[in-house]
């Protein structure tokens, strides 16, 4: 049976938040992002027209659009809005997926037995814009990629249904760039033997992709040619990730503490990255040597990036431990967790930054994570237990 999954995307979210709070920004071609050395987050159409991309330095930005006004975010005021647009949705949908703050998929196969499909998500999305006053564009077609390319096609407030008998011509004149998984290597790879658009993908055989680009290359070759079986996943599906370290000896080294602790938060934050997580609440417990137990929260905007948990932590740690007890356990848990990618914390980043995180990241992959740490955490080894 053919399913109903649909896309929805809330227009430049970040754009949309802050004209939201103040409506002179209307109208204004708008950076969002972190200082003169930062990189862009999100930027309004007005700027995208002059050239102006997501992740594209800030002054490359301003050089492309010197009119353009550069904020720096607000990523609480996002979150929040991101909540109430995530409540609207889940109150009316069967199956929904957060796949990032600002993006959602919906199943809602069988339901045209009791009402239109397109006409359900149309009413949804305007039920969306009046309870939040957030634009928002969907694409409702028969699996995730379908629905994900309508949507980066149909924006801003677009409202597109791809049936299955029009995806591969809806699909086969574009560039493969537009398939989520297509980066610049493969792109770059793809191209130099002349396959530019999905179409020309599409009919090149399975087995020689998978030569040419390894593992992904069937993958590949199945979404060029409409194909994915990937279902809808509640975002609440994982509710956490947690890490515990206990001592060999009681401790009450504070310095050797915050060491463990901030190697501790580095695995969870490449775990994060990694499964492109986002967490939204910090836990930190302690374990003294009489067994008692304590613990202390705290909510921060979405966030996998080692340098704004790190500051969390040890803020947290700081205003816990204050019995001047020894130590047997400390834990940290990261909870509330929606599915994101690491860009969505480029407001504080630099190009240099972020640079950091990627090549940190690879050598993570490629030969461990212990392979390279940051020397605050390099005391972290093999004593710590994983918590599921």
């Amino acid at each position: 049976m053919s399913r109903s999954i649909v896309h929805m995307d809330l227009d430049t979210f970040c754009v949309s938040c802050e004209r939201l709070t103040n409506s002179k920004l209307n109208g204004l071609p708008l950076i969002i992002g972190g200082g003169e050395r930062g990189v862009v987050a999100s930027c309004s159409y007005e700027a995208r027209t002059f050239g102006v991309r997501s992740a594209m330095p800030i002054k490359m930005a301003l050089r492309l659009c010197p009119q353009a006004k550069v904020m720096k975010g607000d990523m609480e005021l996002y979150s929040k809005l991101s909540h109430d647009v995530t409540q609207v949705i889940e109150e009316k949908a069967p199956i929904v997926e957060k796949a990032s703050i600002d993006e959602f998929y919906l199943d809602i196969t069988g339901m045209d037995k009791f009402y239109g499909c397109y006409q359900w998500t149309n009413e949804l999305a305007q039920a969306i814009t009046k309870e939040t006053g957030l634009p928002i564009s969907f694409t409702l077609s028969v699996n995730k990629t379908v629905s994900k390319i309508g949507t980066g096609e149909s924006k801003p407030v677009g409202r597109l249904e791809i049936p299955e008998i029009m995806v591969q011509p809806f699909l086969n004149p574009l560039s493969i760039q537009k398939i989520p998984m297509v980066g610049d290597v493969t792109f770059q790879l793809l191209s130099r033997i002349g396959i530019r658009n999905i179409q020309t993908l599409s009919e090149m055989p399975a087995e020689v992709l998978q030569r040419m680009i390894g593992k992904n290359g069937l993958e590949l070759w199945k979404k060029a040619n409409g194909i994915d079986n990937n279902p809808v996943e509640p975002y609440t599906e994982r509710k956490s990730i947690s890490t515990e370290h206990t001592f060999l000896q009681d401790t009450i080294d504070i310095k050797n503490l915050k060491s463990i602790l901030i190697g501790m938060v580095e695995k969870l934050a490449f775990q994060l990255r990694s499964e492109e997580w986002l967490t939204s609440t910090v836990v930190i417990k302690i374990r003294y040597a009489n067994f008692d137990t304590e613990t202390k929260q705290s909510k921060i905007a979405y966030t996998s990036a080692d340098h704004t948990l790190t500051r969390t932590v040890t803020d947290l740690f700081d205003k816990l431990y204050q019995r001047r007890m020894r130590l047997r356990l400390i834990g940290i848990r990261f909870s509330g967790l929606v599915r994101g990618t690491y860009q969505i914390n480029l407001f504080e980043d630099t190009e240099e930054m972020l640079s950091l995180y990627q090549a940190m990241d690879k050598m993570k992959r490629r030969y461990g994570f212990d392979a390279i740490n940051r020397c605050a955490g390099a005391n972290l080894k093999t004593k710590h237990k994983d918590v599921p």
